[in-house]
């Protein structure tokens, strides 16, 4: 089911009336839904709305079968407004993905498909488990025969949005005799799932992305299962749709941060006609961070998006590759952090104030929360290991 790039131009979708009011509803809500730690609902309509929800699917099953830098895009211009709401639009959209490029020729999960595009049913994801320390590729809980189904119980530490989801994507032991590692991934509706919130989520940033952690516990078929192993998942889609989408949340989070900054130094410029402000000195050093940063996730989306066009899996399956696509993730998610103080140093006590066209605190709280999503201590070690038998360059 490997969506094929539609002949479509980016701006097609992004200009669309019905997402830019989702971009206007993210922008406007975005202090409350911080401020209330809320689900950003108004721009999430929106972009029901606007069809976006199935944008990765294919145009045979109902969804727009829109190329990956359309999604990406449009994860960066919603996380420029809000980096909640495009955390939460680039989370759906790689559970999507994952469906859509792994399901093979299942019926049900055409079907699925078929249904999301048509209800623009939300996703989430059940991915981390208490007691494996946050490693994603080893489960705990396993799924168990139950007659002609198969009964599935899980301790989350975290599921982003997921008591405003339509579906749940949960990874899991294949069976009780199972490794650790042997893990699939099954697709269960809210409808048929019972969720118990263990905590509350009160934190210092990406409030609006509402994060507890949950006891799932539901009853499925077998067919709800993707038939592929969750480890070709992961490495094939999961961690390259996470990252580059995770890198464009946090690119859009901090060109707001800049874009204040400039327009702070600009208004200082005004007040005195023909000389320069001292602030734009340290504006034009962050300038030389972002186009780095920039730089840095056009690489990844455009090696990644070649080998989606050309249907070549084998180049994302290589030590090379995953090294590449780790320190993605972990330049991205130091560089949001090292952009947002950037344009505070330039805003001074303004951007220190919150709310105001200069403030950046909402900004810089948010960019902290990049380097704990899959910790970056664990993505160096995971590259230390494949670097002793990977030469760079390769």
């Amino acid at each position: 089911m490997t969506p094929k790039p539609k002949a479509i131009a980016t701006s097609d979708l992004l200009a669309d009336p019905a997402f830019q009011d989702a971009l206007t509803l993210a922008a406007q809500h975005a202090d409350d839904v911080d401020r209330n730690s809320r689900f950003p609902s108004e721009a999430v309509e929106a972009l029901r709305t606007a069809g976006a929800l199935s944008w990765l699917v294919p145009e045979e099953f109902g969804g727009a079968g829109a190329p990956f830098e359309d999604v990406a895009e449009g994860v960066f211009e919603l996380s420029r407004r809000c980096a909640a709401t495009g955390m939460v639009f680039a989370m759906h959209q790689i559970q999507v993905a994952c469906i859509v490029r792994h399901a093979s020729r299942s019926a049900w999960f055409a079907e699925y498909l078929r249904r999301l595009s048509r209800e623009q049913r939300l996703i989430a994801s059940a991915t981390s488990e208490v007691g494996t320390g946050g490693d994603v590729r080893r489960s705990i809980a396993a799924l168990e025969p139950d007659g002609d189904s198969l009964r599935l119980e899980k301790k989350a530490t975290t599921i982003s949005y997921g008591a405003h989801a339509d579906d749940l994507l949960t990874t899991i032991r294949r069976g009780p005799e199972s490794e650790a590692g042997d893990q699939v991934l099954v697709l269960t509706h809210l409808s048929e799932t019972t969720m118990q919130q263990t905590d509350q989520w009160d934190t210092l940033g990406m409030r609006g992305t509402c994060s507890p952690g949950f006891e799932v516990r539901a009853i499925c078929r077998p067919d709800q299962v993707l038939p592929v192993p969750f480890a070709t998942i992961s490495a094939e889609t999961m961690v390259p749709f996470s990252h580059i989408l995770w890198a464009h949340v946090w690119l859009g989070l901090s060109t707001d941060a800049f874009d204040r900054a400039q327009n702070f130094v600009r208004g200082q410029a005004r007040k005195s006609p023909g000389t320069t402000p001292p602030s734009a000195l340290r504006l034009s050093e962050l300038s030389a961070l972002m186009a780095q940063f920039r730089a840095t996730v056009k690489f990844a989306l455009d090696e990644y998006s070649e080998s989606l066009e050309k249907g070549d899996r084998a180049v994302i399956s290589t030590i090379g590759y995953a090294v590449r696509i780790n320190n993605l993730k972990i330049v991205a998610s130091e560089a949001a952090v090292e952009a947002c103080q950037g344009a505070l140093k330039v805003c001074g006590v303004v951007g220190y104030k919150n709310g105001g066209p200069f403030s950046i605190g909402r900004a810089l709280r948010d960019a902290y929360s990049a380097a704990l999503m899959i910790a970056n201590d664990r993505l160096y070690a995971t590259n230390a290991s494949l670097l002793l038998v990977h030469r760079e360059g390769k």
